[in-house]
């Protein structure tokens, strides 16, 4: 089954699915070996680990650069955290076309102005793209795709910005008559209280994605019971990496030693497989005349 055909699936699926963050090549094999059936490509973590800022710092071209590892190195879909598209509508339906080239399949952009701010900054000081503008946007996404199981998401931030369900579901239903075929509901609050109140009203046009990285202690039971579609676990892998690199990285500058850290670490062995270097050495077998192998 091709990944486009694969994250449609997950996102219509009956059951409750869950996306995995990451944010280069091998945070995604990781996330497939663990037995994710699909993969976040944030936009926050991949921006953070190019060292750059959630801001489009970062071109939509080097993006386009990480994608390609995380494509190649996994078998299972990637959804890419599109932020508004990189520009107007011209912008997004090359990025869907590029997108395809990679073997990506599908993409969420946000109804804010490019460029983005992260939703989690000064949110309600954020100004949101207009609907109409927005709606065309969408269209000429769905217009540029050749495979007809490619997937575009409208993320909703109309809850971020604080105007509320009634803005929250007119955006929703337009994108929903544009042609997208999710939508992502957005929430900073600590309980679930808009999503909620947004699930009552939608009514299940289409599927719903969400994000719970601020409602985190919700039991997930909860997002069963609301008929959500897809949750996002949208950082932990960054997050996680940098606690990790900072202990470990203070721990050898004060210690002037490693002996201690060896045993809190990945071994090598288990880097070099993450790699496949066991492939290369039997290609070489393969491959290689006997004088060159190893080189």
């Amino acid at each position: 089954m091709r990944k486009t055909s694969r994250l449609k699936h997950l996102i219509n699926s009956r059951n409750l699915e869950f996306l995995m963050e990451a944010h280069n090549g091998l945070s995604s094999k990781i996330v497939e070996e663990t037995g994710f059936k699909g993969i976040w490509a944030s936009g926050l973590s991949i921006s953070a680990g190019l060292g750059v800022r959630d801001n489009n710092e970062a071109s939509w071209t080097q993006i386009l650069d990480v994608l390609e590892f995380m494509s190649d190195a996994t078998s299972i879909p990637i959804l890419l955290d599109g932020d508004t598209g990189y520009g107007n509508f011209n912008n997004a339906r090359r990025l869907v076309a590029k997108l395809e080239q990679r073997n990506i399949a599908g993409v969420c952009i946000e109804d804010k102005l490019f460029p983005k701010t992260n939703s989690f900054i000064n949110g309600q000081a954020q100004p949101l793209a207009d609907i109409d503008e927005f709606c065309g946007k969408i269209k000429a996404m769905k217009d540029t795709q050749t495979d007809e199981d490619f997937m575009v998401v409208a993320r909703v931030e109309s809850f971020i910005a604080g105007w509320g369900l009634e803005e929250t579901l007119r955006r929703a239903e337009a994108y929903h008559q544009a042609g997208v075929d999710a939508v992502l509901i957005h929430s900073h609050r600590s309980d679930i209280s808009e999503i909620e109140s947004f699930m009552k009203e939608w009514q299940g046009r289409l599927p719903v994605v969400i994000v719970p990285t601020k409602y985190y202690a919700t039991p997930t039971k909860r997002f069963v019971d609301m008929g959500i579609s897809v949750a996002i676990w949208a950082n932990h892998n960054l997050r996680t990496s940098i606690a990790a690199m900072q202990k470990i990285s203070k721990q050898i500058f004060q210690e002037e030693r490693i002996a201690n850290a060896e045993s809190e670490i990945a071994s090598l062995e288990e880097v070099f497989r993450l790699q496949r270097a066991e492939e290369l050495q039997e290609a070489e077998q393969k491959y290689l005349p006997s004088g060159n192998r190893g080189s």
